[in-house]
């Protein structure tokens, strides 16, 4: 049972952490300020950096993984400041135990219970293994980054136990407060436009209507299966 559980916990980790930009339509053009980045403008084939001290101090680090990305900044003396959930902050004061390598379960206790720290790490713990994208955020984002050693301040300020969010505070948003000046998610904005596109497309409701009524067919008739059936194409109709 424990093996199932943390099996399903892994698979929602990295879910939660997918690729928005890989899968969801580009946006459109936005209202207001122009937003921190733009990622369709972002170019992600440059090769990986080769060696620790091609790095300055300031530089954002980008580690692409299958199904997610993660980002850091380069301290120095093969140092990174990064933000990762991590549960054992929660639960014990030692130092030296929270310093160790973050587990999965770890991990994942972390984000369930939205718990996060920023911690410094070796470049190779940091990269665990995957190639090393240098400063290509720089390319899509509009302003200009902060100074090296500003960024680097920035994050050692930061250092340690913070709250977590999927979508509202992550590594991305450490990193780009660090280096641009402003906390800001890309991801995080594409999946709240992708979200607002779902809502507005009405064909949903009488999708969400035909599979409430599907489940009232095969589960019968009651509260668990009416309401729903009521509710969510109601809702789906007046927002949209």
């Amino acid at each position: 049972m424990l093996d199932t559980l943390t099996f399903l916990l892994e698979k929602l980790f990295l879910l939660a952490h997918i690729k928005l930009s890989s899968l969801l339509p580009p946006l459109g053009a936005r209202r207001g300020d122009p937003p921190l980045c733009r990622r369709c403008e972002r170019d992600d084939s440059p090769p990986p950096a080769a060696a620790p001290q091609r790095f300055q101090r300031g530089d954002l680090l980008e580690v692409p993984r299958t199904l997610f990305t993660h980002f850091g900044i380069y301290l120095g003396d093969d140092r990174v400041a990064h933000l990762i959930p991590d549960i054992l902050p929660v639960l014990t004061a030692d130092s030296q135990q929270i310093q160790e390598m973050v587990t999965n379960t770890r991990l994942l206790l972390g984000v369930l219970s939205k718990r996060a720290s920023i911690r410094v790490d070796s470049v190779e713990d940091f990269a665990y293994g995957a190639g090393i994208l240098l400063n290509v955020m720089d390319r899509a984002v509009r302003r200009s980054p902060l100074s090296g050693e500003e960024v680097a301040r920035r994050a050692e300020r930061l250092v340690g136990g913070v709250s977590y969010s999927l979508l509202w505070n992550n590594c991305e948003h450490f990193v780009t407060y660090c280096r641009y000046g402003s906390a800001q998610s890309l991801q995080t904005d594409q999946f709240c436009e992708w979200l607002k596109s779902l809502i507005r497309d009405q064909r949903n409701v009488i999708l969400t209507a035909l599979l409430g009524i599907l489940s009232m067919v095969c589960l019968g008739i009651s509260s668990s299966t009416a309401l729903p059936t009521l509710l969510i194409p109601f809702t789906l109709w007046m927002a949209s």
